[in-house]
């Protein structure tokens, strides 16, 4: 059986790493705050497109989740971006787990407070992965934890690191020998369920065999 393709990303709007087993990248962007809308979204989904071409065909990415508590800068484009990234894991039927940023620096360090250095420091002598920032370096941690919660761990981490695992948020509804991986026997898009769509009565004075008139739309359609 082959080793499952983990990969990790950190996002950013200057700077997003992603990394896998043996590699790290970072994909770089510019703007503006004072940017139209139509620059910042060009901008959003250029970065966000960077990104998952770099992670092609995976079995399970493990993304960096919102720091909720930071409330400055640019946090509504950082959000469009990371949404941007998931969604088209998501429709690429990519499993994605979603991990705090103190339960990612625990995993490296052991502290959840662990600065940015530090991580770049803990990765570089426990994995001796050449990271170039600390962008890559999140990511190659994220990889780890990945493929530590698969049965798989890049190297034996402490209990005391480990523990970390226990506060990720990992792709709903199947355990990790369930991932459709060579010899899986469940793929994973068989144990989402349906989305089923509700009963709707048409109203009193609406005959069912009136068509939508220009310019209308079902909402539901539009969702489905």
């Amino acid at each position: 059986m082959r080793r499952p393709r983990v990969c990790g990303l950190d996002l950013s709007l200057t700077g997003s790493g992603v990394a896998g087993a043996d590699w790290a990248r970072t994909v770089g962007s510019s703007g503006r705050r004072d940017d139209s809308f139509l620059a910042r979204r060009t901008r959003l989904h250029r970065l966000a497109g960077g990104v998952v071409a770099l992670v092609g065909t995976c079995d399970l990415a493990v993304i960096e989740g919102p720091a909720y508590s930071r409330t400055t800068g640019s946090v509504w484009d950082r959000a469009g971006l990371w949404w941007l990234v998931v969604d088209a894991l998501m429709r690429r039927d990519v499993p994605v787990a979603v991990v705090a940023p103190t339960a990612r620096a625990k995993y490296a360090t052991g502290r959840g407070n662990a600065s940015k250095s530090a991580v770049v420091a803990a990765v570089r002598r426990t994995y001796r992965v050449p990271v170039a920032d600390d962008n890559q370096a999140d990511a190659f941690v994220l990889v780890a934890m990945g493929h530590d919660w698969l049965g798989e761990p890049l190297v034996e981490v402490p209990a005391g690191q480990r523990c970390a695992l226990d506060h990720v948020a990992w792709p709903d509804r199947f355990g990790p020998a369930q991932l459709a991986l060579d010899g899986g026997a469940v793929p994973y898009l068989d144990t989402v369920e349906p989305v089923r769509r509700p009963r709707r009565s048409a109203p009193p004075s609406v005959s069912h065999d009136v068509e939508p008139s220009p310019g209308q739309l079902d909402a539901l359609e539009v969702l489905g």
